[in-house]
């Protein structure tokens, strides 16, 4: 019996992790720039309970017993498919066709990149992500 709700846990951690995936895609559906993501998952090992040629009053066990052990998350894949072009008519906001990234630098110096391509002025005269 614990064994079965065990095993039913890891399929209710697994169904929880891809409802999260699905929940932040909807928060994120009119974000400028942002990517679908998907989570893949795997089965976990197999337990032999009894093994194939195992003698049983019948004879033997031709094919043995094995329980499956669970579900587990093992990746979040970004779906980096082409978005929709939408006209902004601000002269600095730029769309990527194809494939590739707009290279920024943060405010630490380090770079950084993205696919949004809203783009401004600032108070320097420096081109700036919406962020800034």
């Amino acid at each position: 019996m614990m064994r079965s709700l065990s095993i039913a846990s890891t399929g209710m951690s697994a169904q929880q992790t891809s409802i999260e995936v699905i929940a932040n895609n909807l928060a994120n559906v009119s974000t400028t720039g942002f990517k679908n993501s998907v989570a893949q998952f795997q089965e976990l090992l197999y337990e032999t309970l009894r093994a194939a040629g195992s003698p049983t009053t019948l004879g033997v066990l031709p094919v043995g017993v094995q329980v499956g052990t669970g579900v587990e998350p093992v990746a979040v894949h970004k779906i980096f498919s082409q978005g929709d072009f939408e006209e902004t008519k601000n002269p600095l906001d730029i769309f990527i066709e194809g494939d590739g990234f707009f290279q920024v630098t943060l405010p630490d110096g380090a770079p950084a990149y993205t696919r949004t391509g809203s783009f401004k002025l600032n108070n320097e005269g420096s081109v700036v992500t919406a962020e800034g």
